[in-house]
């Protein structure tokens, strides 16, 4: 009866019905229940009343008989208006919630070349030709498979497995699609028996798509149903995004555990073992794709910005699974783009370089001398020919694009009196290509003020106006004391840095120490924090300490290989004093160089020499001596210009150079695929660098144009870039078509056209690797305590994991008054009581 009881209030599995209450909803029954049967009382007394004074006709049994009918009728109206609630208290124990997320991206739609072994156990296990026969045609994006070049060739499955056999054809999605839908010991079917299933496919960094277990409503499954849903045309593999919006928008009442299927190489999104740890429920994770492939792919590096007539290295990094021992060659070539209109010269590329490389380990770098003669702006592309084996050769090629400029670097040098250290630098960029004697110019706080206003090489004052301020792109500040540096000057420097992306070397000297900034706006940009009564340490000589981190950086590393860079760094000798401060500032900050001895204040982080940090768009570098000059001791300036040269060249050319910082157009990425929004920013200031407003604009946007691609007839689109915040105007650019845009826009100050140019390419993330994230699909099943799946063994989750016992009280509320039975109950009453008065001829 409990079980009936159960089913009959839309319940499974009731135990026990630990009780029934009656209640009124109306809230002046509730309040006096009394009330009620006060109220019935007089109803019964009314319709008593009516029918032995008013209604004579007809027998006394008769009368009593309409009495009590009438009396019955009008205290279920009271009782409809007083609402009645009938409260039920039921334990019962539901199945469980179990989900299934699916991956239903391109990568699923590689085919992978499986052994034979390999291939007779997959499709004994999914029985892949008996659920995809000839007639059977898959869902959109599921008959698709990777072609030699990664593309995708959409044919039948059901023809393909009878012209060729499945490992050779058969995408990982098939095979997925196959096990879902076989008919003998279906997984989801027996899944079903123990948990409620929620089956999600992921296929965006969005969110889940719900997967239907029926064509119609109910909880049955129709196998063949879910696996027409599972397509596989997502552009990225977006793990944990799927993770924390299952987390967030879905119900995880009840919920036991989730399989979770895919080749898990994850691209896109927040990183996965977190949100799959926050669950709090075990995940099992069953791989698809091979875990071993051949596989060749090669990544190009470059500057993005270089000087004519200086160079500069190109770096390609080949990578590579299963060729060890292998030779290949590694080609490096450059396309200019047209000035015009932005097309890619289709003569004969220049070859920047061509190499041999063995395959002795995972990643081989080449590289690769550059010095450009002409500028503009360059497609550098390098490239491996594919080997015999490989499933994808989508990345054995790469492309990245670079701009070589023929304009020059504009140093400024700020110091007290003139030192070893500011002597050897302006002779060295004096004579550099990059900086000139254009480029070079100094304050010198002891000169003569004549001489400031009168020679080139000076300039007057730290105070200059704001147009020739920030035209500059490197500022040296060395050994000055704090009187002398204004707080305008300050404030400029620290705008100079953080909004114009430009670079800053702050350089300690013997007489004031970097203790003189304490007190100043320059402090915080610091990558330590300086002590001001910090005095310098000079008791005994020492000889610095590079740091682990210093190879990362290009300045640091003044040799090709390891020897020749410590006999270069051997070269500076014993240093025989530097300026201490307290620590190093955590935010960002790299500690290049090290005192071998001395700590800060916390006795164990070691006194840093040379330190580097981020501080907004630009860099700041910061040095605890002025004594680089020793550099110079046996081998002249080989070293000691590639450490200044290196270092200009990292914080120069990071940024638009000279006063193209004024109005600065750029893209987010240089490559986008196809679908993809393009954000466009525009960094727009005024003649004097202040932020230009809306308001300043006649039209209150800034015009723009996009070249769309289109050959030799060229389309344009007109854009309008809103302010998103003064001196920043962005817009989003939507991209449908493959190709190479540009983006013209129209300085309102000066009218002049600025450019920026990207790519449109429908290349696949998903293809970029051949093989299966082993390690990460072992990682989020360990993380979870849930255990990790082959397509052979997913079966095993079925005796692996046993659903929890779930106890669950609900309180079941029904209101009595709109009931069909309460409905019938009043129409049968009235009936009879009008059947009976007709009978005795009552009026």
């Amino acid at each position: 009866m409990t079980a009936l009881i159960g089913r009959l209030l839309g319940y499974k599995d009731v135990s026990s019905i630990d009780g029934i209450g009656f209640s009124f909803g109306s809230e002046w029954a509730n309040a006096g229940p009394a009330w009620v049967l006060f109220g019935c009382a007089a109803l019964v007394f009314l319709s008593g009343g009516f029918y032995f004074r008013f209604q004579t006709r007809g027998r006394r049994r008769t009368r009593i008989a309409l009495a009590a009918i009438r009396a019955i009728v009008l205290c279920l109206l009271l009782l409809i208006v007083a609402d009645p609630i009938l409260e039920v208290t039921l334990t019962s124990h539901p199945r469980p919630v179990f989900w299934v997320l699916i991956d239903g991206t391109d990568s699923m739609n590689i085919s992978d070349q499986l052994t034979a072994d390999e291939q007779q156990k997959f499709e004994e296990t999914t029985g892949l030709s008996e659920s995809f026969n000839r007639e059977r045609v898959p869902a959109e994006g599921g008959s698709a498979t990777a072609s030699a070049n990664g593309s995708t060739n959409a044919v039948a499955v059901g023809s393909r497995l009878n012209d060729a056999t499945p490992s050779k054809v058969a995408s990982r999605a098939d095979y997925v699609r196959a096990l879902l839908a076989k008919d003998d010991s279906n997984l989801l079917e027996k899944l079903a028996e123990n948990f409620r299933l929620r089956i999600y496919r992921f296929d965006r960094t969005e969110g889940v798509q719900p997967v239907e277990l029926n064509s119609e409503s109910g909880d049955s499954i129709d196998r063949k149903f879910i696996a027409e849903q599972l397509t596989a045309d997502g552009d990225v593999t977006a793990i944990g995004s799927a993770l924390e919006d299952l987390s967030t928008h879905h119900s995880t009442a009840n919920l036991a555990g989730a399989l979770l299927v895919s080749d898990f190489g994850q691209n896109s999104g927040t990183a996965p073992l977190q949100p799959a740890r926050d669950l709090g429920i075990p995940i099992f994770t069953m791989g698809v794709g091979a875990t071993h492939a051949v596989d060749l792919s090669v990544d190009l590096q470059t500057s993005l910005k270089m000087k004519r007539a200086e160079q500069t290295m190109v770096l390609a990094t080949v990578r590579q699974q299963e060729l060890d021992g292998e030779s290949v060659t590694v080609r490096v070539t450059a396309r200019q783009r047209s000035a015009d209109d932005g097309a890619i010269d289709e003569s004969e590329p220049i070859l920047i370089g061509e190499r041999l490389v063995t395959l002795n380990a995972p990643s081989v770098a080449a590289e690769f001398p550059f010095t450009p003669e002409e500028a503009g702006r360059f497609v550098f592309a390098a490239e491996v020919e594919p080997l015999d084996g490989e499933i994808v050769q989508q990345n054995n090629r790469t492309e990245r694009e670079a701009t070589i400029i023929d304009d020059f670097l504009r140093l400024l040098y700020v110091e007290y009196e003139p030192t070893w250290e500011w002597r050897f630098v302006k002779e060295v960029f004096h004579r550099d290509k990059l900086v000139g004697l254009r480029g070079f110019r100094t304050y010198l706080r002891s000169s003569d003020p004549t001489v400031r206003q009168t020679n080139e090489l000076f300039v007057p004052s730290l105070t200059m106006p704001r147009n020739e301020f920030f035209q500059h792109d490197v500022i040296f500040l060395g050994d000055m004391p704090a009187a002398a540096l204004s707080s305008r000057f300050c404030e400029m420097t620290k705008e100079f840095v953080s909004k114009f992306g430009g670079g800053l070397v702050v350089m300690a000297g013997p007489r004031f120490g970097p203790g003189e900034l304490a007190d100043t706006p320059l402090a915080e940009m610091l990558p330590v924090v300086v002590d001001p009564d910090a005095r310098i340490r000079d008791a005994r000589n020492f000889t610095p300490i590079l740091s682990p981190m210093a190879s990362q950086f290009d300045f640091m590393r003044l040799g090709a290989a390891d020897e020749e860079n410590q006999k270069a760094w051997a070269n500076l000798g014993r240093l025989p004093w530097y300026q201490p401060v307290k620590r190093v500032e955590p935010r960002a900050s790299t500690v290049l160089a090290e005192h071998p001895t001395d700590t800060c204040i916390d006795g164990k982080t070691r006194q840093p020499l040379i330190a580097i940090r981020r501080y907004g768009r630009g860099e700041v570098i910061y040095l605890a001596h002025n004594e680089m000059w020793r550099l110079r001791r046996k081998y002249g300036e080989k070293y000691y210009r590639q450490f200044w040269g290196q270092l200009i060249h990292r914080l120069g050319l990071s940024h638009a150079l000279g006063s193209h910082k004024r109005f600065v157009v750029r893209t987010d990425r240089q490559l986008y695929q196809t679908d993809d929004d393009v954000l466009v920013t525009v960094e727009a200031f005024d003649e004097d660098f202040e932020p230009l407003r809306e308001e300043d604009l006649d039209l209150r946007h800034i015009v723009a144009e996009v070249v769309l691609p289109g050959g030799s007839e060229q389309k344009t689109k007109p854009m309008r870039i809103t302010q998103f915040r003064p001196g920043i105007f962005e817009t989003r650019l939507p991209v449908f078509d493959d190709g190479d845009y540009r983006v013209r826009v129209t300085d309102p100050i000066t009218d002049e056209v600025a450019e920026v140019n990207f790519q449109v390419a429908n290349l696949s993330a998903e293809r970029r690797s051949a093989v299966r994230n082993t390690a990460l699909q072992e990682s989020i099943a360990a993380e979870t305590n849930g255990k990790s799946y082959e397509l052979d063994t997913v079966n095993n989750l079925l005796t692996d994991f046993r659903a929890p016992s779930i106890t669950e009280k609900s309180i079941e509320i029904f209101p009595l008054w709109s009931t069909w039975l309460c409905f019938l109950v009043v129409s049968i009453l009235l009936l009879t009581e009008w059947f009976i008065r007709k009978m005795v001829n009552l009026t």
